[in-house]
């Protein structure tokens, strides 16, 4: 190959330099041809993909000798864009290249493939490869035309082939040599090279065309966050409403609910300040939008009031507990930390936005516009934890031992918090201009040597950052919202432990009324389908709340009826399950339960011991059985109900908050490797797909965010699963999973008709169902085990123990059922890592 190049690179200088760097009137390619095809079934937007096919002589063009070299070599970029723009050519932004042109040297002839992709997604026309797609304002007409380089104009042409895989077309021009409903075909056609086709798209790939499909997924989102926002405030109204007791705390109640509201209405008014800034930049010059920007940040630091701490009253706190760590001069310390971080912090901004209006356009000011954006991006993250540690600490969320380190040092906690935002601040923006120079490369492909317009780009980015990563992070803002929802339920909890006695605590099968709802809503928000868009758009997210909440609701009043502990009814409850030592009780009586059958098991087996007969251990199980139902009243009461049925309804712990918590922090851990996979699955599966991660612009950081926002979707299923326990329908708990899930599904089922009516891909979201299915399943298991956790000391292993609670035969039932939901998920799995993976 080096001989090649040697002998290429004599004969251009035995040729002498030309005017014309691409030497167009020897360039005449042997063959070329060129192909487009529309792909629009089952996607979101439809894909265009092109073709083109250029075999040049090296004898004729000697440069063509270029092309085997480097890459990154001039006279390779140079060749190459002799051969595949024109001089006029611009940026292509929306041309995406999953390789680089193939080059095959045999011989004296080079051949260049060249392949390119893009989505039709706007109203606008657009390049692609050799083609130019134009679309009307009404995304109703797509125009089609081959307009090749003119380095190409002298060349022979072979194919030209547009594949309309059933599109309509009309105005063909110049004739075809053949023509169906799938493909449009010339051969040799006549010169100059001028094909033009009119398409006429379906309704689905016209209507999300253009600003009118944006307008509605903008919609759709607002709908979310305003649903959301009134779940949050009727769910406060009604909490803040009920009367306490005095030993539970009625002020810390009543300010987080305060604090809870204030903070929708400012997260109001920063969603719709954050639209404004974004959608209509004109409206405010760049200083004064960046000195508002910066205001808003200091504003929500300071009102968020992350010093304030309103506990319980004396008598509800725990004997030897201080009320503040630090004292009321621990406060002041707080205060005064916090109010000059915030504010040095926007003090440094301003004087950045002074100084960058009188600098000149260089280095400094790209290094000012990039300091300013970090240290903005920066005010606006400790804004949000201060809310979140706000909510979390009034929702006594936060361990003591964090606490106590708040009120002794509270500078050296703000130096840690704020050391950690600012490697979160700096990791945002170092993936964002990684991300983007990869996507100014390729937009700037062969179109811009001097490097001139990418130098542009990159102020252009500098000064945009800030407002590209508040709107990233204000995305993941309803962290904060499930954050306030779960210390209000959190405190609700233990102002009616406050004020019950054992045994009115002992009945409560789980939330009601507006604990509930807050229930429901804590399920809505973290686990919904926050993070799916069906049918391609946003649009219908306000939606999907609605219906996850309704799902839910109809779940638990089934529950109430069907569940285990639903159809005892009250007074069975109280009688068996309404103290400590009554629930010892069953538990001793379920243990005794599961000998019995063991012992059946073996006997039926010729295995028996002690010289007991069947008749005799059925006998002692009809006694277990008139026990658990001893006092029972009118009727017959359920016989295929037994004491173990019972004790693994009740769950581990003491009420149903204990078991939310067990439940969520199983979930969690189960759930490490469902994420681990789905992220893999949307943003890591292969080249493809990689790319695109990794020219989006926070395509990195949303690696990070996805995991962390599905560990956080497993958990609050988890804590759903475990506050409904009692109430779930089902004698097994992974029936209890199942309908839980079943309950999750249900709006999926109706985005899986939305996407088959207008012919959009579904993603992901069976799989997260199937996945959903199994890390509940596996919690639903671990709960069990943790039910007759004092029995651990008894078998070797926790296999021991799960072999015992489930008995032989129940167990290879649920490794059966487990194995039937692997076998779903792997099939899932294969089918989606199999299909075509390129972003859709």
């Amino acid at each position: 190959m080096t001989a090649v190049l040697m002998g290429g690179g004599g004969a251009a200088r035995a040729h002498g330099a030309v005017a014309d760097p691409c030497d167009r009137e020897r360039l005449k390619a042997r063959n070329v041809s060129a192909s487009i095809d529309f792909d629009y079934h089952d996607r979101i937007y439809a894909q265009v993909t092109s073709n083109l096919t250029v075999s040049v002589s090296a004898d004729q063009w000697p440069p063509a000798l270029f092309l085997a070299s480097s890459e990154r070599s001039d006279e390779y970029q140079t060749v190459m864009r002799c051969l595949l723009r024109d001089d006029h050519d611009q940026a292509r932004n929306r041309e995406w290249r999953y390789r680089e042109p193939r080059v095959t040297v045999r011989g004296d002839v080079v051949t260049v493939d060249y392949e390119a992709t893009a989505w039709i997604e706007q109203n606008r026309g657009f390049h692609l490869g050799p083609w130019i797609i134009g679309v009307d304002a009404a995304g109703t007409e797509w125009t089609v035309r081959l307009v090749p380089p003119r380095a190409l104009d002298h060349s022979k042409w072979g194919q030209v082939e547009v594949k309309l895989n059933g599109l309509d077309a009309h105005d063909i021009a110049p004739k075809v040599a053949s023509a169906d409903s799938d493909r449009l075909v010339w051969i040799d056609p006549p010169k100059p090279i001028r094909v033009q086709v009119f398409l006429d798209p379906p309704w689905q790939r016209s209507f999300n065309v253009g600003e009118r499909w944006g307008s509605l997924g903008w919609a759709g989102v607002a709908s979310w966050w305003v649903f959301t926002w009134a779940l949050i405030v009727l769910a406060v109204h009604h909490a803040a409403r009920e009367e306490p007791s005095p030993l539970s705390g009625p002020r810390g109640r009543s300010v987080l609910a305060r604090v809870v509201v204030l903070w929708v209405a400012l997260s109001a008014a920063v969603a719709v300040a954050l639209h404004l800034a974004m959608t209509y930049p004109a409206m405010l010059r760049t200083s004064w939008s960046s000195v508002v920007t910066i205001a808003l940040g200091l504003v929500l630091v300071l009102v968020a009031q992350p010093w304030c701490h309103i506990g319980p009253f004396p008598a509800a706190r725990q004997p030897g507990a201080d009320r503040s760590p630090g004292g009321e001069g621990g406060e002041r310390r707080q205060v005064c930390v916090v109010t000059v971080t915030a504010s040095i912090t926007a003090l440094f901004c301003l004087l950045l936005v002074v100084g960058l209006r009188s600098s000149r356009a260089g280095t400094p000011q790209l290094v000012g516009y990039a300091l300013l954006s970090l240290a903005t991006l920066w005010l606006w993250l400790a804004a949000m934890a201060a809310w979140a540690w706000r909510f979390a600490r009034e929702g006594e969320l936060v361990p003591r031992s964090w606490n106590a380190a708040w009120g002794r040092a509270p500078a050296r906690c703000t130096a840690v918090a704020g050391s950690l935002l600012a490697v979160a601040v700096v990791a945002l923006f170092a993936s964002n201009w990684w991300t983007r120079e990869r996507q100014w490369r390729r937009a700037y492909w062969l179109v811009d040597p001097s490097g001139t317009e990418r130098a542009q780009a990159r102020l252009r980015f500098m000064r945009e950052f800030a407002y590209i990563g508040l709107a990233w992070v204000y995305a993941y803002a309803w962290l904060l919202a499930g954050i306030a929802l779960v210390a209000l339920l959190h405190l609700r909890v233990k102002a009616r432990r406050a004020r019950s006695d054992d045994v009115q605590r002992g009945i409560s099968l789980g939330p009601a009324g507006v604990d509930l709802f807050l229930t429901v809503v804590i399920f809505a928000l973290t686990v919904g389908l926050r993070q799916v868009e069906f049918a391609g758009s946003n649009a219908l997210f306000g939606l999907w709340i609605l219906m996850m909440i309704a799902s839910l609701h109809a779940l638990v009043a089934v529950g109430r009826r069907a569940s285990v502990l639903g159809r005892t009814g009250e007074q069975f409850c109280t009688r068996r399950l309404g103290s400590r030592r009554r629930r010892n009780q069953l538990l001793a009586k379920a243990h005794e339960f599961r000998n019995l059958h063991h012992q059946i098991y073996s006997l039926d087996r010729g295995r028996g011991e002690g010289g007991m007969k069947r008749e005799e251990l059925e006998a002692k199980l009809d006694g277990l059985h008139q026990w658990l139902f001893d006092g029972w009243g009118k009727g017959h009461p359920p016989a295929q109900i037994s004491v173990l049925d019972a004790a693994l309804s009740w769950g581990p712990g003491q009420d149903w908050w204990d078991n939310a918590r067990h439940a969520a922090r199983l979930a969690f851990c189960f759930g490490l490797p469902a994420s681990a996979a789905l992220v893999w699955m949307a943003y890591l599966r292969d080249a493809h797909i990689r790319m695109s991660t990794f020219q989006s612009p926070n395509g990195l950081m949303e690696i990070a965010a996805k995991f962390g926002a599905w560990q956080v979707a497993w958990a609050g299923a988890g804590l759903v699963l475990g506050a409904l326990w009692r109430l779930l329908p089902g004698r097994r708990s992974p029936v209890r999973a199942l309908s839980l899930t079943a309950a999750y599904a249900i709006p999926i089922c109706v985005g899986a008709l939305i996407a088959q009516i207008t012919d959009t891909e579904l993603g992901y979201v069976f799989l997260h169902v199937a996945l959903m299915l199994l890390v509940l399943t596996l919690t639903s298991i671990w709960m069990d085990m943790a039910t007759f956790s004092e029995e651990r000391k008894f078998w070797p292993s926790s296999v021991g123990l799960l072999l015992s609670v489930y008995q032989m035969r129940g167990l290879s039932t649920q490794i059966a059922y487990l194995a039937a939901q692997l076998a779903v998920v792997v099939g899932v799995w294969r089918s989606l890592a199999g299909g075509d993976s390129r972003p859709k």
